[in-house]
C-alpha cells in the first residue's frame, strides 16, 4: 500500500513540530544560562557577551564533584543488583514455567499499576522505623524494588521467546538448571540485558523524589535530586539555576546519544515481544 504525498508530508510536518516542541525548552534553558547572573532573560534572547563561567560557578555552588560520587555510587548500587535479581525472576518465570509463575506474574505487572507518589509516605515512615532515613540506601533499596516489575516483565518477555529446543539440548547434554541459566541463557540476552541496563541507569541518575523526600543531605542524594535543594537556595538567580540544570542533565543525554541505538531497538523489541 503506497503511502501519499500529502501523507507523506504531513507526517515530517508532524515529526519537525514534536522535534521542535522537545528542542526549544532545552535551547531557550542553555540561551538564559550563558546571561549575567542575577538578570532575568525573556524567551529565546542570546545575550550580547555570553558568561561560560556561570557553568564553572554553578558547578562549584552546587558542589557537583560530590554529587558526581553520589549519584555514580547510587546507579552502581542499584543497577547490577536489580539486573540480577530481574533476571533470575524472569527466567524462572518465562523459560523454567515454575509453579505459580502466572500468579507472580500478575503480582509483578500489578506492580506496574502502583501510583509512585502514593507509596513514598509509607517508604518514609518505613525508613525512619529501621533507621535508614537520611542515607544513600534511603534511595537504594526502595529503587531496586521499584523497578522490580517492569524489570522482570522485561526479562521474562526476552526468556518467553527463546525456542525451546536451546534447552532441550543443553539438557541432553547434562546441563543442570544452574548451568542452563549461567551458560547458556544469560550470554544469549546479552542484549535486552544491556538495554534495561541503560534505561535503569538513566532513571537511577536522574531520581528526583526519591532523593528529595528520603534523604535531607544535598550531598547523599542523586544530582537531580539536589537540584531541589540549589533551587531553593538559587532561585532568584535564573541563569545560574538554568547553568546547574544543564551540568545535572548532561550526563544523561550524553549516555543517551551514545546508547540510542541499543535503548531504540531494545524498546522495539519489547513493543513486538510483548
Amino acid at each position: 500500500m503506497s503511502v501519499s504525498r500529502v501523507e507523506l508530508w504531513s507526517g515530517r510536518a508532524l515529526l519537525v513540530a514534536l522535534m521542535a516542541f522537545t528542542i526549544l525548552p532545552f535551547i531557550s534553558i542553555f540561551t538564559t544560562a550563558l546571561h549575567p547572573s542575577g538578570t532575568v532573560p525573556s524567551g529565546l534572547e542570546w545575550p550580547a557577551e555570553p558568561q561560560w563561567s556561570n557553568f564553572v560557578e554553578a558547578f562549584k555552588v552546587a558542589n557537583m564533584t560530590t554529587l558526581l560520587a553520589s549519584s555514580a555510587f547510587i546507579v552502581l548500587a542499584v543497577v547490577p543488583v536489580s539486573l540480577v535479581i530481574s533476571t533470575m525472576a524472569g527466567f524462572a518465570i518465562g523459560l523454567l514455567r515454575i509453579r505459580g509463575a502466572n500468579v507472580l506474574l500478575f503480582l509483578f505487572v500489578f506492580g506496574l499499576t502502583l501510583p509512585f507518589p502514593g507509596i513514598i509516605i509509607p517508604i518514609y515512615f518505613l525508613e525512619r522505623a529501621i533507621g535508614i532515613y537520611n542515607t544513600r540506601l534511603a534511595i537504594v533499596l526502595p529503587l531496586i524494588a521499584l523497578y522490580m516489575p517492569f524489570a522482570v516483565f522485561w526479562m521474562r518477555a526476552h526468556f518467553v521467546n527463546m525456542p525451546s529446543e536451546i534447552s532441550e539440548a543443553a539438557r541432553v547434554d547434562g546441563a543442570t538448571t544452574w548451568g542452563l541459566f549461567w551458560r547458556i541463557h544469560v550470554p544469549l540476552a546479552r542484549a535486552p540485558l544491556a538495554s534495561l541496563g541503560i534505561l535503569m541507569s538513566i532513571w537511577t541518575w536522574n531520581q528526583f523524589l526519591l532523593a528529595l523526600v528520603l534523604v535531607e543531605d544535598p550531598t547523599q542524594r542523586t544530582m537531580a535530586g539536589a537540584l531541589g535543594a540549589f533551587q531553593g537556595h538559587y532561585a532568584t538567580d535564573i541563569p545560574l539555576l538554568c547553568a546547574g540544570t544543564i551540568l545535572i542533565l548532561l550526563p544523561t543525554l550524553v549516555l543517551f546519544v551514545l546508547f540510542q541505538r541499543q535503548i531504540i531497538t531494545a524498546l522495539l523489541q519489547g513493543s513486538i515481544k510483548g
